[in-house]
């Protein structure tokens, strides 16, 4: 567990450098940001999502039908 946590809080600048040299290189500039801005949108989505109540989710699908 503890190694977990390290790998995900101990990311510095220059770690981070190379994994977005390694993503230019995969994917190239021009989609990074589309694929940015995707990733961001889920995130937003799913945080939503984590802040609905159950009782909320059920209400919006009978409104719906």
């Amino acid at each position: 567990m503890n190694t977990v946590l390290f790998v995900i809080g101990g990311l510095g600048p220059t770690e981070l450098i190379i994994i977005l040299v390694i993503l230019l290189v995969l994917f190239g500039g021009s989609r990074l940001p589309s694929l940015a801005k995707g990733l961001g949108e889920s995130i937003q989505s799913f945080k939503k999502g984590m802040a609905e109540s159950p009782e909320d989710k059920s209400g919006d699908s009978k409104t719906q039908k």
